[in-house]
């Protein structure tokens, strides 16, 4: 019960961040399909396989009783997609150290004297951020936070396929207890019908 909880939280947790890691991806795929130009490998790679792993992990949420029966197949599987992430963190890897955004200063100050005192302008500072370099960094990230999230729902089916494993045997031994224990009293009852039958008829025979 409870492993089953956890893993549809983490299920869901793939989901929330592989939605916008495709929007944005999607966002580069396009710009480059409408400029002629071959998308880059680091934009393709991770656009791929988040698009294969957000389609796994909503059909797997969908379909938790099959995901429950066939837990060591739906393991393997996110383990795979483990790897895959892995790939396309490691060829987007060039954006981790890039400057995204700066401040930026306006050196013009100015003070102006008259009659009522003495004003004056002060530098003001601007934020100035590249959207497309924000963008390639936070699908980078939700690349590595997607790694650690199908790790841990791949080792939670693991458990909830031992734990299927350990019921399943529990029951199968006190099924089978439970069969001899009746198995003997059917003997038991038979034995004790046969006995009186003939001490019956041993006292008619005296008789």
């Amino acid at each position: 019960m409870i492993g089953g909880l956890l893993f549809t939280f983490w299920r869901f947790m793939e989901i929330i961040t592989l939605i916008p890691t495709l929007g944005m991806l999607a966002y580069f795929v396009h710009q480059y399909q409408r400029s002629n130009l071959l998308t880059p490998n680091d934009i393709l790679v991770l656009f791929i396989v988040s698009v294969l792993a957000a389609a796994w992990a909503i059909l797997t949420v969908l379909r938790r009783k099959s995901t429950r029966d066939s837990a060591i197949f739906v393991s393997f599987i996110d383990f795979c997609f483990i790897g895959a992430f892995i790939a396309g963190v490691v060829e987007l890897r060039n954006i981790a150290n890039a400057d995204c955004s700066n401040f930026s200063a306006d050196s013009r100050f100015s003070v102006t004297i008259n009659n009522n005192g003495v004003s004056g302008d002060a530098p003001s500072l601007r934020l100035n951020t590249n959207k497309e370099c924000a963008m390639r960094k936070a699908s980078f990230a939700f690349g590595i936070m997607n790694c650690i999230f199908f790790a841990i729902t791949s080792f939670l089916l693991l458990f909830m396929h031992r734990k299927r494993k350990d019921d399943r045997e529990v029951v199968t031994k006190e099924t089978y207890r439970r069969r001899s224990h009746d198995s003997r009293r059917g003997h038991s009852r038979s034995g004790s019908a046969h006995h009186r039958r003939s001490h019956d008829s041993r006292r008619q025979y005296y008789v």
